[in-house]
C-alpha cells in the first residue's frame, strides 16, 4: 500500500475513493491523529495515474464528476463510512526501504540484547576505535551508529531515521542513503571521539545528516521533489541548540550532532550542485 495523501474531511477524501472506484482503482481511508483521513493505494502499479487524478481533485473537489462518480457506486458500498486501518506493521514498510529498515531491525535487536544484559560485549565490539590497536577494525567507525543506550534514545532516533531515512530513500534509492549514512557516521564519529573520548554511540548524527540533506537539497533543488516540512527543521534544529545545555543532566553526543548536520549540509550541497541522473 502507498500513502497518498491526509485530507481534513472525510467525505471529500470518500468521493475521490468512489470516482477512482469508477476506474476499477481501490483507495483506502485510514483515520489518524489530529483529525486527518488519509488515503492509501491498494496497488502502486496505479500510482502515477492516481496520482495526476489526485492533483486534479485536489485543485477542483467540487467538479461534477466527482459526484456523479459517488452516486454511481453508492450502493456498491455501506451507507455508513468505514475506513480500514492500515497495520502499524504496513504502514512502516510502506514509508521507508529494504535499507531503512534493515537498519532499523539491526538497532532494535542490538537494544535488545543491550537490555537482556549484553552491554559490555556489545559496546566492546561496536564503539568507536580507541586509536590504540583498533583502528583497523575499519567497522567501528559505522557501528557506533546502532548502539543506543536508553528506550528514549532509541525510540526517539529510530522515528526520525524511519521518517528521514525512509523519504530519502524512497525519493532517492538505497544506494544514496547508505552513503549518507557511512559518510556522516563517519564525520560525526570522528569529532565526537577526537573531542570527548569513544564511550558514544546512536543513530543521532546520522539522523542530523538526513535532516541537514533533505533541508539543503529542498531548499537549493527544489525541483527534485525531496523537501522536509519547515517544522521538522525548526525543532531538530532546536533540539541541537539545547542539548548543548545537556537538560536533566542528560549526556548527549552534540558534536555528533553538530558535525553530522554539517556532513549532511555538505552531501546536500553537492547534490543540489550536480545535474540530475536520468534512468
Amino acid at each position: 500500500m502507498h500513502r497518498l495523501v491526509g485530507l481534513p474531511n472525510p467525505r471529500q477524501g470518500q468521493a475521490f475513493i468512489d470516482y477512482m472506484a469508477s476506474r476499477g482503482i481501490t483507495i483506502q481511508m485510514a483515520s489518524e491523529p489530529e483529525g486527518v483521513f488519509a488515503l492509501w493505494l491498494a496497488d502502486s502499479q496505479h500510482l502515477v495515474e492516481v496520482e495526476a487524478e489526485l492533483a486534479a481533485f485536489i485543485a477542483d473537489p467540487y467538479a461534477k464528476r466527482y459526484a456523479a462518480a459517488s452516486w454511481d457506486v453508492a450502493e456498491s458500498r455501506t451507507a455508513k463510512f468505514y475506513y480500514q486501518n492500515p497495520s502499524l506493521l504496513k504502514m512502516v514498510k510502506t514509508q521507508a526501504g529494504p535499507f531503512s529498515l534493515s537498519v532499523m531491525v539491526v538497532v532494535i535487536t542490538i537494544y535488545v540484547l543491550w537490555f537482556l544484559g549484553f552491554r559490555q560485549p556489545i559496546f566492546a565490539l561496536t564503539h568507536f576505535p580507541t586509536m590504540q590497536g583498533d583502528e583497523w577494525q575499519l567497522w567501528r567507525y559505522f557501528s557506533h551508529a546502532l548502539i543506543h543506550f536508553s528506550t528514549l534514545h532509541i525510540v526517539f532516533n529510530c522515528l526520525w531515521w524511519w521518517i528521514l531515512g525512509g523519504q530519502l530513500e524512497q525519493h532517492s534509492g538505497s544506494g544514496k542513503l547508505l552513503q549518507v549514512f557511512l559518510f556522516s557516521a563517519l564525520i560525526s564519529g570522528f569529532a565526537q571521539f577526537w573531542l570527548h573520548g569513544p564511550n558514544f554511540g546512536g543513530l543521532s548524527g546520522v539522523v542530523y545528516a538526513l535532516m541537514g540533506y533533505i533541508w539543503w537539497l529542498g531548499w537549493l533543488a527544489p525541483e527534485r521533489g525531496l523537501v522536509l516540512p519547515k517544522p521538522y527543521v525548526i525543532f531538530m534544529l532546536a533540539w541541537l541548540v539545547i542539548g548543548f545545555a545537556e537538560p536533566f543532566g542528560m549526556s548527549i553526543a552534540n558534536m555528533a550532532h553538530l558535525f553530522g548536520l554539517l556532513s549532511g549540509c555538505a552531501l546536500g550541497f553537492i547534490d543540489a550542485k550536480r545535474a540530475p541522473s536520468h534512468a
